[in-house]
Formats: structure tokens, C-alpha cells, sequence
């Protein structure tokens, strides 16, 4: 069973309802599940079965999900279009989009709860989930963008937003991984300054594509522009923010190839091909 064969055999898990069909739209959505094969590509590295994170693969994937139905709807971003299609609350209303979120979120942390590893990697997992996701990770992002990006053209203070808004949950994969790996604190703490500059990179990555292609090319819509928001772009144009971007990339690819016991062809791999996206 691949991946999304699995992701769709746990979403058919819950009861038939309105906002069960709501999760099911928005989850399997198709996305580029860029979450879960960073998790399994550093199982790999470190010559761990991928199969064994499919549960924690699966909750990020339903956590970056319920993250996208929220950042859409009309009182935060107020977007139309979301991976090709309708938006959850467009598709549906803004009633079901708020509880399928909630849903997806809630039944990450169950999803999580069965991964079949010892008692005590299980709980650092899931404590680095939650922390990543929360009010001192993903969320305080969210609320960060909701003020910094409207009202500075600070860089430092948009690095700030971007760090917890995206490289929370980018680093979370790669620390989860590390520490089924049963690899110590320090290790784990290596692959989250890795995961925080995969984030900064991605981000700025998307505020490129977001003036050089068109909506249906992304098939999302820029919300940014409409709601005057400050960007890399904005701050350093495109072909600044292009080399920032692929600084970044390098330096992440040089960091992981650095790291002891570790097989790095795949992440790399994968790394590089996120760094050629065109959405």
C-alpha cells in the first residue's frame, strides 16, 4: 500500500458525516505531501523501514491540512482556490471548513498515538508534533502573519513569521524521523535548524512563484497581493530573493551531507527536487 493509499484507508476510518466528507475533500486534495516524504526520507538515511512512520506521516499531512482550510477562510487569508479546486469553505461552508480543520487536527494526534515504536520514542514524537503545530510553533506563525507581514518591510521580523508559519512543521518531519532513529537531543536539534532553513527557502520559493505564475499554473490564488502583505519579493525583488532561495537550498543540502551515520542521497534528492518546483 503507498502512501496515499494509506492516507485514504485512515480518512475512510471515521463515520459518514458532512465534515467527514469535508476532510476527506481537502486531504486528498492531492498537495505535493511534502511532510511525509521528508519523514520517510530520513527513515531512510538512517536505514529505518519508511512504512514504520506512516502514522506520523499521516498526522502532519492531516496538520498541514487543517492549517490550509483555516489559513483560506474569509477572517484570516479569505481564499477561493486551494490545490486546483474550491477552497474548503467555498466547497462546502465556513461552518464545516472550521470543523473539518478541527477534525484533521484532532485526528492527527490519534492517528499518531498507533505508531507501533517503543512507549517513550512514541511520546518524544508526539510532544515534538505538538510543539511544532502549537502556540509556540505553526500557530504563533499564523498569528505573526497576521500582523508582521501587513504592517513591516523588516526582513528579520518576516524571517520571524516564516520560521514558525512554515519551518515549524518542515523541521517536525525531519526531527520525528531522528528520533525514531533514537538519536540523541542534539542530533535532533541539528535537523531542526536544517528543517527552519528548508522553511525560509520554501517560503521565499513561494513568494517567487506567486508574482511568475498565474493561479491556475499554482492552483492556488495570491492572497498576499490582495491583502497587501510584505513578502521576500517586496523586500529584495525576484532576482535577489531567488539567489536568498538558492543560498539556503545549498547550505541545507551541505548541513545534512555533514551529518554522521546518515545516507543522505535521498533527502538531498528530494530537496533538490523541491527546489526546482514550479508550484
Amino acid at each position: 500500500m503507498n502512501f496515499e493509499e494509506y492516507l485514504q484507508s485512515r480518512i475512510d476510518e471515521i463515520p459518514a458525516s458532512r465534515v467527514a466528507e469535508a476532510m476527506r475533500y481537502s486531504l486528498m486534495a492531492g498537495g505535493k505531501r511534502i511532510r511525509p516524504n521528508l519523514l520517510f526520507a530520513v527513515l531512510k538515511g538512517y536505514g529505518i523501514n519508511p512504512e514504520k512512520g506512516n502514522n506520523l506521516a499521516a498526522a502532519l499531512e492531516m496538520i498541514h491540512t487543517y492549517s490550509l482550510i483555516h489559513d483560506d477562510l474569509p477572517c484570516m487569508d479569505n481564499d477561493e482556490l486551494r490545490r486546483g479546486k474550491p477552497t474548503c469553505h467555498i466547497q462546502f461552508d465556513e461552518t464545516t471548513a472550521v470543523l473539518a480543520g478541527d477534525g484533521l487536527l484532532t485526528y492527527a494526534f490519534e492517528t499518531a498515538s498507533q505508531t507501533d515504536i517503543k512507549a517513550d520514542e512514541l511520546i518524544r514524537c508526539i510532544r515534538i508534533l505538538s510543539e511544532s503545530a502549537g502556540p509556540a510553533g505553526m500557530i504563533l506563525g499564523q498569528d505573526l502573519d497576521t500582523v508582521e507581514t501587513i504592517q513591516t518591510e523588516d526582513w528579520n521580523k518576516l524571517e520571524e513569521v516564516h520560521h514558525h508559519k512554515t519551518g515549524d512543521l518542515l523541521a517536525a518531519p525531519l526531527m520525528i524521523a531522528t528520533a525514531m532513529a533514537e538519536k540523541d537531543e542534539k542530533t535532533i536539534q541539528t535537523w531542526k535548524s536544517i528543517g527552519y532553513k528548508i522553511g525560509l527557502a520554501f517560503q521565499v520559493q513561494d513568494d517567487i512563484l506567486d508574482v511568475t505564475e498565474t493561479p491556475q499554473e499554482l492552483g492556488k490564488t495570491n492572497s498576499d497581493e490582495r491583502n497587501s502583505k510584505i513578502t521576500s519579493v517586496s523586500i529584495w525583488g525576484i532576482e535577489k530573493a531567488a539567489e536568498i532561495m538558492n543560498q539556503l537550498y545549498d547550505e541545507v543540502c551541505m548541513q545534512i551531507a555533514e551529518i554522521k551515520d546518515f545516507n543522505s542521497e535521498v533527502l538531498v534528492n528530494l530537496i533538490r527536487g523541491i527546489q526546482t518546483r514550479n508550484k
